[in-house]
Parts: C-alpha cells; structure tokens; sequence
C-alpha cells in the first residue's frame, strides 16, 4: 500500500509514519508539509491512500482534498484535525473519512483499513 501523510507538523509525520510501519508490512510512505507539496507528491507518486491535517498553511487540506479528489476519484483521503468540527465540511467535500487527532491510534487504524478496503463506511 502507498500512503501520503501530509500534516505540517513533522512529529505528527512521523508519529503517524512509524504506526504504518508497525502495522503494515508493504507499506510504503511520503510525506508532505502542506497542501502544495501534497499535490506535488501525488502527481509523482501515485498514493492508494492520503492522510491530511486540515489546518495547514499555503493550502489547506480542505481545498487540497478537492485538487486531489477533482483528478483523481480513486485515491481514499482521510482527513484529520484536532478539531472535530471539520468533519461535516471534511466529508461534504469528498474525504473518504474524518478522524480526530486526540482519536486512540486503533481508530486510524480501523479507518485506514475500511477505507483501504474501498468500503463505503465515513467515520
């Protein structure tokens, strides 16, 4: 599986890049700072999966969730954030699953594999 993390924070990054790894053994991953870069990283690699903060500088993972999902309906996009009143805007802008960041990491996990799965299911 490719998984994108994009997140402007890179502890976040690599938080999130380290739980992949132990959960997933053909796991392969990039990351991004921002919704610029994440664009970037998509044209170039192609993910199965992103992973994106909404609230980030340059571009927001909000508009950078429609860039992505206006060229390529394909690619699952699970949007996160500290605060859990994105989430309405988050899934009626396409993402394929909402999850807050305080969420335990069992939660992602949960999620990553539904949405990995081409599941239907929007948490």
């Amino acid at each position: 599986m490719r998984v994108l993390i994009v997140d402007d924070q890179l502890q976040a990054r690599q938080g999130m890049k380290a739980l992949l790894g132990a959960w997933y053994r053909d796991v392969e991953v990039r990351e991004a700072a921002n919704g610029c870069q994440a664009l970037q990283q998509v044209d170039d690699f192609r993910p199965e999966v992103v992973l994106m903060d909404v609230k980030m500088q340059k571009m927001n993972g909000i508009e950078a969730l429609r860039q992505i999902k206006a060229k390529w309906q394909q690619i699952k996009v699970i949007l996160f954030s500290t605060d859990p009143d994105y989430a309405a805007e988050a899934l009626a802008a396409g993402a394929d699953a909402f999850i807050c960041k305080t969420d335990a990491p069992e939660k992602l996990r949960g999620v990553l594999w539904n949405v990995s799965q081409n599941t239907q299911r929007r948490s």
